[in-house]
């Protein structure tokens, strides 16, 4: 409804000179027409001139019009209840002595979220109960959309009333909305709720499985475990698969922070299997939902295709060469160039006539050695170091680079493959450094928590089987290792400008994989215990190296992923390797990955091609919810597919247990000039929105003295004025 006024900001003074030059015109306009001998026409032109000077004399008074604009309906007060999973966190009505709270933060906002509640306001104010973070949004809370859809779904809106643990996790910050409300002069009241402490619980963070297991191969299974307890305490945590096996350990978990261990589990059989890892509960827990984690994990028989490059048939190469031929996983080939023999090649089934020529050929390849040999004319080739650079940075591949002291190796620097190389070689000590006394590794800090390094079940154990290792007594001339790799193991006593020798040094190149082995001495390794370490050391570097490689692959496709154990939000770089029917790589395809999310969400990712020689494609994913997601990789132009599983960790958004973050409500309520009611009762509340006082009326104010219409009108009459005297000849 809107009411209109008129007013003027006359005062006695300008009232007398208004009426006077009125009267004055008047007078003047009457002589003039009596002059005239009372002509018609000129009688006309002296009624403008009056009415002119009127006008005039009228804007002179400032005249303006006031249109005040009356809301036909009640303000409007909206009640905003927090319904995400974390205000079921029970920790309202604690008491000093730290018994079980009373209730949970979203039964503490119950009455709030009531009508008979506001009936005392119903009288004089609209009151608009919302509950948000409901249904299928209770994972995640965004005040900011809260208060946006209050502001917007309601034009007359006196107050707003937030009564959440301000635990937003979504959407734009809530302060920003705040500011847009005060500028509006509409408050907000807060009513925190919940403890800004943490509740004493053990939560477990991680339960890290990789994709894939291979039957009787023995799987390391890392966990985090976090506790908000007041003191340290043991437990025992228990692993139990979908098998029915049992696998158990004792756990001291440390007070106020994170514990990390792992558990060992050796599958018997292929086939997909489903770990549960449980946390037992604490007598002072009090949410005991978090102790647990279920992950899914698929064994299968593993079948590796290696191949062993290597010129003279040193110690190192053929004890490497019979572990790789015992290995039932491991199927090796070997390719010998020996300066004596006429032709390339061995004496039994595991030698090749030649390097592999084709890109089918050498793709088949899961890792690669390259033992004391080089670029050479009896040797490896520069086209050939290309196509090895190739399989390893898009086709996942890994390579083994064993120098020996003929110093063949070091020609590699010269080619494709030193982008690969994650060390510096001393051009002038060709042959590497000897000695008559054996020398021992360092593990590094790296070293003692890497897969490839771990010879004994525990960490202590691990490093007193390095300690008592055999010796070496020859190293490759390495000056340094490159920048971005990661140094396992140096040499225990000698060192230069840049600190200790690198010998076990790591990299990843492009998709896949690179390790240096600076000594030939591993196959000493066996004295006194046989295979036990020697084996287990190899075995674990090839597994390694091609386990990316091996998450999912079919006849003519391969699908990996990283990170590989991937979390919520965060994006996952796909990688796709294609090959035609024939078993080139596809050169130009149409590639689709289908991903369909546990909730049943499907999204489609297309993948662009990353290496036109190789097959290779690449796309991105960023997942939304944890759990296993369906992953079908399709390829228009070979009509194939392949069916994959990811495996997607990390807790939801909103998580029961967590600290309460009434700052935030604070905030909200300071910049929009409102109040906290921490702790008042509902009639408290009900007072205080009762006495919001009423927002100033809107008045607009329309000045005609300067309204541009006015001024239109006075010129208008002034032309017409002139023009009339014109026409009776007065000009």
């Amino acid at each position: 409804m809107i009411e209109s006024t008129f007013s003027m900001q006359a005062n006695g003074f300008t009232v007398f000179v208004s009426i006077a030059a009125i009267v004055a015109v008047c007078v003047l306009s009457w002589i003039s027409w009596s002059k005239s001998g009372f002509r018609q026409s000129i009688g006309l032109l002296e009624l403008l001139r009056i009415a002119l000077v009127t006008l005039a004399v009228f804007l002179l008074n400032q005249p303006e019009t006031v249109k005040q604009f009356v809301p036909s309906t009640k303000p409007t007060v909206v009640v905003l209840g927090d319904q995400s999973l974390s205000m079921s966190t029970r920790d309202v009505g604690m008491n000093d002595s730290g018994e079980v709270a009373l209730k949970s933060r979203s039964e503490s906002i119950a009455p709030l979220m009531m009508d008979q509640t506001w009936e005392s306001l119903k009288g004089k104010l609209n009151v608009v109960i919302t509950p948000f973070s409901t249904g299928e949004n209770s994972d995640r809370s965004d005040l900011h959309a809260a208060l946006q859809a209050a502001r917007k779904e309601h034009p007359n809106l006196r107050a707003v009333l937030l009564a959440s643990d301000g635990d937003w996790n979504v959407g734009a910050p809530p302060v920003e909305m705040a500011t847009r409300l005060r500028l509006q002069q509409i408050p907000i009241f807060g009513v925190p709720v919940g403890e800004p402490t943490r509740l004493p619980d053990i939560d477990l963070l991680s339960f890290d499985l990789p994709s894939f297991g291979v039957v009787g191969k023995t799987v390391r299974v890392p966990f985090t475990v976090e506790s908000s307890l007041p003191r340290d305490h043991a437990a025992i945590v228990t692993m139990e698969s979908s098998d029915g096996t049992k696998i158990t350990k004792e756990l001291r978990i440390s007070a106020m922070g994170r514990t990390t261990d792992a558990l060992m589990w050796k599958p018997e059989d292929v086939g997909d299997y489903t770990l549960t890892l449980r946390i037992p509960p604490h007598g002072e827990e009090r949410n005991v939902e978090n102790n647990e984690k279920t992950t899914p994990i698929v064994v299968r028989e593993e079948k590796l295709k290696v191949l062993v490059v290597e010129s003279l048939p040193r110690w190192e190469y053929r004890y490497l060469r019979n572990a790789l031929s015992r290995d039932p996983g491991v199927d090796v080939s070997c390719l010998l160039f020996h300066p004596g023999l006429s032709k390339v090649g061995g004496g039994n089934r595991d030698y090749i006539g030649s390097f592999p020529d084709t890109l089918k050929e050498l793709s088949q390849y899961d890792v690669v050695f390259l033992g004391d040999v080089g670029v050479d004319e009896d040797q490896l080739t520069e086209e050939q170091c290309r196509l090895l650079k190739g399989l390893v940075e898009q086709q996942a591949s890994g390579l083994v680079f064993m120098p020996g002291w003929q110093g063949k190796g070091l020609s590699l620097a010269d080619t494709p493959l030193d982008d690969l190389l994650p060390v510096v070689y001393d051009r002038v000590q060709v042959n590497g450094w000897g000695s008559r006394q054996p020398s021992h590794f360092g593990l590094t800090e790296l070293g003692r928590r890497s897969l490839l390094t771990k010879l004994a079940d525990t960490q202590d154990d691990n490093m007193e089987v390095w300690e008592n290792l055999p010796g070496f007594q020859w190293h490759a001339p390495v000056i340094r290792a490159k920048a971005g790799a990661d140094v396992l193991a140096v040499h225990q006593e000698a060192s230069n400008e840049y600190g200790r020798i690198p010998l076990l040094v790591t990299r990843t190149f492009g998709r896949g994989k690179v390790l240096f082995m600076g000594t030939d001495g591993a196959w000493r390794w066996r004295r006194g215990v046989e295979d036990k370490y020697h084996y287990r050391f190899w075995g674990q570097v090839v597994r390694w190296m091609a386990y990316q490689r091996n998450i999912a692959k079919g006849e003519s496709m391969r699908l990996y992923y990283s990170p590989q154990q991937p979390q919520v939000r965060q994006t996952i770089a796909l990688k796709a390797n294609v090959m035609e029917k024939s078993g080139e790589p596809l050169s130009k395809g149409t590639v689709t990955a289908r991903i369909v999310a546990p909730s049943g969400r499907t999204d489609t990712v297309r993948m662009k091609i990353a290496g036109n020689e190789w097959g290779a494609f690449a796309g991105s994913y960023t997942p939304s919810e944890p759990g296993n997601h369906q992953v079908t990789l399709r390829c228009k132009e070979t009509n194939t597919k392949l069916d994959a599983s990811l495996f997607v960790q990390g807790a939801i958004l909103e998580q029961t247990g967590k600290p309460a973050r009434p700052e935030v409500i604070d905030e909200l309520a300071r910049v929009s000039r409102g109040r906290v009611l921490k702790s008042a009762t509902p009639d408290e509340i009900i007072k205080a929105i009762g006495q919001v006082p009423e927002p100033p009326k809107q008045l607009r104010r329309v000045q005609l003295w300067s309204h541009p219409l006015v001024a239109a009108l006075m010129i208008g009459l002034l032309g017409l004025f002139w023009t009339g005297r014109k026409m009776v000849g007065l000009i």
